[in-house]
């Protein structure tokens, strides 16, 4: 995040913001320019990071995790998830934050255990969640209370990278398969059933909607 930024959004932690001014707000993060200030705050709103809530008169920062706000689901974006490969780099800072109605999740009473990620690479061009494939650069809701059953969708972390996947479970032989479904020809991963719980493996929840770039 840009320095300016990150300090504004510190300062938002400690302080109501709409109890100062642009220029008061400057010489607290080094700012000298409240133009400056102005257009920082805007991106930090704009991204989710900062709230104005002008009934309260006050501010809300985000903390990474999701939140209600006007009887919206508020999500995480909590990094990138390859399709393909695992091979974009898992990331824990909040990217942004992405606003969605809860009737679009009938299942969910709260936001609780959701976040979402943005999908990278062309290889579940070819799924359907809820009649949605995943396409490079699509959002990608996850539920980190599901446990994934065969045939789910899940986003796992292998050594560090996270990626996201079908998930088959075969008992019979102990393997789990994470295959692409895609118009590309990409092998799947398979791994021994024992390698769930290993440090270098871990399923961090079941996608659950598709929402488009």
């Amino acid at each position: 995040m840009n320095e300016n930024r990150q300090k504004i959004l510190e300062l938002a932690k400690k302080k109501d913001l709409n109890s100062l001014s642009y220029r008061e707000i400057g010489r607290e993060v080094g700012i000298k320019n409240p133009q400056t200030v102005i257009y920082h705050l805007e991106q930090l709103r704009k991204k989710g990071l900062i709230y104005f809530d002008p009934k309260k008169k006050s501010t809300q920062t985000a903390s990474g995790d999701s939140f209600v706000i006007n009887e919206l689901f508020n999500l995480p974006i909590l990094g990138m998830a390859n399709c393909g490969q695992a091979l974009e780099l898992a990331q824990q800072d909040v990217l942004g934050y992405i606003k969605i109605s809860p009737k679009l999740l009938p299942k969910k009473k709260s936001p609780e255990g959701l976040f979402i990620v943005k999908a990278v690479g062309k290889s579940l061009n070819k799924a359907s969640i809820n009649g949605k494939s995943i396409k490079d650069g699509d959002y990608v809701v996850i539920d980190a209370h599901l446990q994934p059953r065969d045939g789910d969708y899940v986003l796992s972390v292998i050594d560090g990278a996270a990626n996201i996947k079908r998930f088959y479970h075969d008992r019979v032989n102990r393997e789990i398969r994470l295959v692409s479904e895609s118009t590309l020809k990409i092998p799947p991963i398979v791994l021994h059933e024992d390698d769930i719980h290993t440090t270098g493996y871990a399923i961090n929840g079941v996608a659950v909607k598709v929402i488009r770039k």
